[in-house]
């Protein structure tokens, strides 16, 4: 049973929204007339997910929502009449997991929320992957930087250099980039 946090700027509408998430097994975390504050509010209620009822977004809401996915990710559902092409891009580069247009249907509800689910959580773990990946790459090129000064300054070949760093590693119980990236710092202060 997920925790929902209701955004529409109409009681009458949220009261229908709020029935459609219960029937469909949810529970409604709190229901607020608008996204500003959503930061705190979000710290405050701690919902699963976000779900949004609006005419179209404004350009506050969508900056909220941007603020929150990067500091505090969670799906957002957005249900909306706005079907201009610039408003969706802009929804979901805020971090908008499922946009629908023409507004709430209770019977869409479920599996619109199972799908901004899924989606969000695929995101997040290509966002994972790419942090992994860049950190990595990072990690590579100091170890490749260190070696070259190994290399240079003790007129070692590069399976030395790396055996080196490699044996240092390991008498500091330190990881491989991070006794390369010391080495490299010394060595920019000392040449």
């Amino acid at each position: 049973m997920a925790r929902i946090l209701v955004i529409d700027e109409s009681q009458h509408r949220a009261v229908d929204i709020c029935a459609g998430l219960i029937q469909a097994g949810h529970q409604v975390a709190a229901v607020l007339p608008s996204a500003l504050e959503l930061i705190a509010r979000i710290e405050e209620i701690k919902p699963d997910i976000i779900l949004i009822e609006t005419e179209s977004p404004s350009r506050d809401t969508l900056e909220h929502l941007g603020v929150m996915n990067r500091e505090m990710p969670r799906p957002v559902v957005m249900f909306s009449q706005d079907g201009d092409n610039e408003t969706i891009r802009s929804a979901i580069q805020a971090g908008v997991a499922a946009y629908v247009v023409d507004g709430f249907d209770i019977d869409r509800l479920k599996p619109v929320v199972d799908v901004a689910v899924a989606r969000f959580e695929e995101h997040q773990a290509l966002k994972q992957e790419l942090a992994a990946a860049s950190r990595k790459l990072s990690e590579r090129k100091i170890i490749e930087k260190a070696k070259g000064i190994l290399m240079k300054t003790r007129k070692l070949d590069e399976e030395a250099a790396y055996a080196t760093l490699r044996k240092l590693a390991m008498e500091k119980s330190q990881p491989l980039a991070k006794v390369a990236a010391n080495l490299v710092d010394m060595a920019d202060l000392l040449l």
